[in-house]
């Protein structure tokens, strides 16, 4: 029998991705990208919507995106799994060398031939297996490959208003008629924020906290529109997004139009002013000296030539890479013949850098719950887009051996978890789990009595795990925390417990605070700080009615929200806390030490 050798490579480029099983049934899957969401927004902002989410779902430390970090190339690398030379959308704006003609943004979306060059989007790969897709607003979703389009889609408008909160909310329920009347089996749905924002106002704003809010309110609603359609049992969502976000430094800017020795009349084409990323074509003969005059130009400015651009970006091998490439270090970005850049915000930098690193939530009934993996690069979501739609995948530079360990498994084994307590540190033997304690827990406790931390693991119910940090000042400098984590799979380890820095910052509301471990307590009114802006008061109390503890003060809406609902013990007491009152905080006077507050919060 005669088989071509292009077809046994190929078989063998599609076997890290091919799907382990086909199923009548098979589950239907939306992949989300809210534009810009640097991996840490959700730990200076109150996201109980994320972190249910992560709670019920997975969650990855953070991801790597590709260089360059932009929107159009990393996200085309969520949809084809290859790194950006190899897909060649190696900008967000079309551009021809030869004539030196450039597209913006909006524009370059109905660009074909800037995004059909070799590389299949994962619904057009899905349609030709038979399936149905959709894209809203996602990039490359306005284009034609080989022939064809998605199925369904909506495009963005010229001068889209990206941050209206009522059009999200539109945009989910056009989703979910999709979904159902429709009978679609993968939607790709994309956000233009926190990006907008972050670039506007910086990402260390009050805005762009804002916007996060508005983001995890956005998700909150997409999961409940899932619940009340009936599709969460049998769908399966992933979010992430295309890159982080960096504050511009406005000080000892790069400005190509000052470097001694340069002048863009030695410059055959130009694309600069754009974030801190530039490609440059030099006139013939005038390469070397255009490299001379620049490559020392700036400390903070890299310039390389085409084939000496390090390899680890794995971005300058691709045709469209004009001779010299550029790009500055964390914070600087690069003008070229005038300023034409007032961003406060920005990305396309270094995509080892942190601020870059953006985020990773899944959840569905293909995905097991409550664990979070370590980071890994975004050019391997596409592997796990096709095992979930069990679909055979183009040619591609990610391997699902990396996704793979999220996916459900080892349902019908039973959990056992280990057992101790000790100062700092601990370790025992492993235990099974009782009826109603479906997780492994790690909590460790600060008390102002003592600098050691104590330390328990043990089994624990999800109503535990759901507490994650409960952080107490008790109105006199004074205060007790707990950090819980949890995890629910077989053999599994919950991550280490940690404390953040306690909230200072006084937001203008005061409660009553006090805390005895005797039941008798004394309020004194107390200054709130942070996203603490209910009051909160609870004892706990044995059957025999016995106060333990009694305890009052400032709590953000959510962690409220939580302790009301929670029957068991806090601070390492089996006692079950009873009479959770939240009422909203009063407006406080400015004579109130913001370290006379009760700060109470529930993090994943």
């Amino acid at each position: 029998m005669f088989v071509s050798l292009g077809l046994v490579a190929t078989l063998l480029a599609l076997g890290t991705c091919a799907p382990l099983q086909r199923a009548s049934n098979r589950s239907k899957l939306l992949l989300v990208s809210f534009d810009g969401f640097r991996w840490n927004y959700d730990q200076d902002v109150d996201t109980p919507n994320l972190d249910a989410m992560a709670y019920d779902g997975v969650k990855a430390r953070y991801i790597t995106p590709p260089f360059v970090t932009q929107t159009s190339p990393c996200h085309f690398t969520l949809l084809t799994g290859k790194y950006i030379e190899n897909h060649g959308v190696v900008h967000n704006m079309w551009f021809n060398v030869s004539t030196g003609q450039k597209l913006p943004y909006y524009n370059t979306q109905g660009k074909s031939e800037w995004w059909d060059n070799g590389s299949l989007p994962i619904w057009i790969t899905a349609q030709r297996q038979g399936l149905k897709t959709a894209s809203l607003f996602f990039p490359g979703g306005n284009a034609t490959y080989h022939g064809e389009q998605v199925m369904v889609k909506r495009v963005e408008k010229l001068f889209h208003k990206y941050n209206n909160e009522t059009e999200w909310r539109q945009n989910i329920d056009i989703v979910m008629k999709w979904f159902l009347e429709e009978n679609l089996d993968f939607v790709a749905l994309y956000f233009g924020e926190p990006d907008s924002t972050g670039h506007k106002y910086g990402p260390e704003s009050q805005e762009r906290k804002d916007m996060v809010s508005q983001v995890d309110r956005t998700v909150g609603y997409l999961r409940q529109r899932l619940e009340e359609t009936g599709l969460s049992s049998n769908l399966n969502m992933i979010i992430t997004s295309d890159h982080g976000m960096e504050t511009v430094i406005k000080t000892d800017e790069i400005h190509l139009q000052k470097v001694q020795n340069f002048s863009f009349q030695d410059i055959k084409f130009e694309l600069v002013d754009y974030g801190p990323h530039g490609l440059l074509e030099p006139k013939p003969g005038k390469l070397e000296q255009v490299y001379e005059a620049l490559k020392n130009a700036h400390p903070k400015l890299h310039v390389y030539k085409k084939e000496e651009f390090p390899r680890r970006f794995r971005y300058a091998n691709n045709t469209r890479i004009t001779p010299l490439v550029l790009y500055g270090d964390p914070g600087y970005v690069i003008h070229g013949r005038i300023k034409v850049q007032f961003n406060k915000g920005e990305h396309g930098f270094d995509n080892e850098v942190m601020n870059m690193k953006t985020i990773f939530r899944a959840v569905g009934p293909a995905f097991k719950k409550g664990l979070e993996v370590d980071p890994f690069e975004s050019v391997n979501i596409y592997a796990l887009l096709c095992e979930l739609l069990e679909i055979t995948p183009e040619p591609h530079d990610g391997s699902l051996s990396v996704t793979q360990n999220m996916l459900a498994k080892n349902a019908g084994a039973s959990l056992e978890c280990e057992y101790c307590k000790g100062i700092n540190n601990c370790t025992g033997p492993k235990r099974p789990c009782p009826s109603g304690q479906d997780a492994c827990s790690i909590s460790l406790l600060e008390v102002p009595s003592s600098k050691d931390k104590r330390i328990s693991k043990s089994c624990a119910s999800s109503e535990t795990c759901k507490l994650g940090l409960i952080e107490v000042t008790h109105g006199k400098g004074d205060f007790t925390r707990e950090s819980i984590t949890c995890c629910k799979e077989i053999d599994c380890t919950p991550a280490t417990p940690t404390f953040p820095p306690q909230s200072t910052k006084p937001n203008g509301k005061s409660c009553p605070g006090c805390f005895s471990p005797t039941g008798k307590c004394t309020a004194e009114v107390v200054g709130c700080t942070g996203s603490d802006t209910y009051c909160v008061s609870f004892v706990t109390s044995t059957e025999e009615n016995v106060i333990n503890y009694n305890m009052k003060g400032c709590i953000s809406e959510s962690s409220c929200g939580l302790l009301k609902t929670h029957k068991e013990g806090v601070f390492g007491n089996a006692v079950p806390i009873k009479n959770v009152t939240c009422t909203q905080a009063n407006d406080s006077s400015a004579s109130l030490s913001p370290s006379f507050g009760f700060l109470l919060l529930a993090l994943s």
